[in-house]
């Protein structure tokens, strides 16, 4: 289960499957350097989304790839 305080780049190092919903929030994670010491919480703020809304998505991924 993915929180919002977990490394960006864990989650992509550990749940692949989430990458197209990074790639639909226009959230660049895997080429940006940010992403190595930001939490996704992190991530979410400096990108204005709703951190909530994006953990359910990218947990309803890992769901579906199960």
């Amino acid at each position: 289960m993915i929180t919002k305080e977990m490394a960006i780049t864990d989650i992509v190092i550990n749940y692949p499957e989430v990458m197209p919903v990074f790639q639909d929030y226009h959230m660049g994670c895997i080429g940006c350097m940010a992403a190595q010491f930001e939490n996704l919480g992190q991530g979410a703020e400096v990108h204005g989304i709703d951190v909530e809304r994006l953990v359910a998505d990218l947990n309803a991924a890992i769901d579906q790839d199960a």
